[in-house]
């Protein structure tokens, strides 16, 4: 549309030139239909434009996530990684679940219960940090830090028999065993639990720690996934509700800091955070969906989302 619109133009100044050429008398016909083009190239600028502000992006650069989705291949859930997920919009197996919304200018990610991966019910597209693209193993610690900010709105969201909204989570700190760890405790996969969780729950961001069941466990006994339960949860008093909301996370030493909204602050420390440093971490983000309900799905929208380190 664009090229004819541009092919358009030529061809009228085209004509302003030969007619312009051709006339000598004041308010002759031929000025007054050359009048009648300079008023037709303004519309015609005008549609350019309207076409151009049409197209509305996310701001999000993905070198450096990859992507788990509700769907199988050989028993596990399917993973697309960079390069491959800079190209969603055009990537068959990702578009029914990863999407711009070129009107609001987001992301879109969508799930329901399907696949799922290992330690889980429940199924996600949700994006996963790579700090080295392509590759699991370079991940970062609370000392060495970390923040990821987003902006996030819910689209859709299914509710459950009871007519209350099914709940999802949209950021994650995510635990990981080094490879020695991995081999130490017998495991046959780098899993760890998450650390935090960020969710969205009728309308309002809960955010849900990790704490230790005994404070007395071994160097060992720590890294098993079973030697942790959740801890302290905080909900917001502010209620997003569908509407657009910012949260920022702020990993240092011993501290979590969870903002929302660039207003309202919480911040986790103590004991459980402090020993929890002997895990690897990274970020996730998306639509990890909380519920095996047949009829269940969610569609998020990310406007921006970016990690620093």
């Amino acid at each position: 549309m664009r090229r004819e619109i541009s092919l358009k133009i030529i061809f009228t100044l085209f004509l302003i030139v030969v007619l312009g050429s051709c006339s000598t008398d004041e308010n002759t016909p031929e000025e007054l239909e050359l009048d009648e083009v300079q008023e037709d190239i303004v519309e015609e600028e005008e549609v350019i434009e309207d076409v151009d502000e049409s197209v509305n992006l996310p701001e999000i650069d993905l070198g450096n996530w990859k992507v788990t989705l509700p769907i199988e291949t050989n028993g596990k859930p399917i993973e697309v990684e960079p390069p491959e997920i800079l190209n969603y919009a055009t990537n068959e197996v990702l578009k029914p679940f990863m999407y711009n919304d070129s009107i609001n200018g987001a992301l879109v990610f969508y799930t329901y219960p399907g696949a799922t991966t290992t330690n889980s019910s429940y199924s996600r597209t949700e994006l996963r940090e790579q700090m080295d693209p392509g590759s699991n193993a370079t991940n970062w610690t609370f000392k060495q830090g970390g923040n990821m900010k987003g902006t996030i709105s819910l689209d859709e969201i299914s509710r459950d028999q009871d007519d209350d909204y099914h709940r999802t989570m949209v950021m994650q700190i995510h635990g990981r065993l080094t490879n020695d760890q991995r081999d130490l405790i017998g495991e046959n996969d780098n899993n760890a639990p998450p650390m935090l969780k960020i969710y969205w729950q009728d309308g309002y961001v809960r955010a849900v720690t990790k704490a230790l069941k005994d404070l007395n466990v071994t160097d060992t006994e720590i890294l098993f996934t079973d030697a942790w339960e959740d801890g302290e949860s905080y909900i917001f008093p502010e209620k997003v509700d569908l509407e657009k909301f910012t949260v920022e996370i702020k990993v240092s030493e011993g501290r979590i800091e969870v903002i929302l909204n660039e207003d309202t602050s919480k911040t986790f420390e103590g004991v459980h955070i402090e020993k929890w440093d002997v895990f690897e971490n990274y970020f996730k983000a998306g639509n990890y969906l909380q519920t095996t309900d047949s009829e269940a799905f969610a569609k998020v929208r990310f406007y921006d989302l970016v990690v620093e380190h």
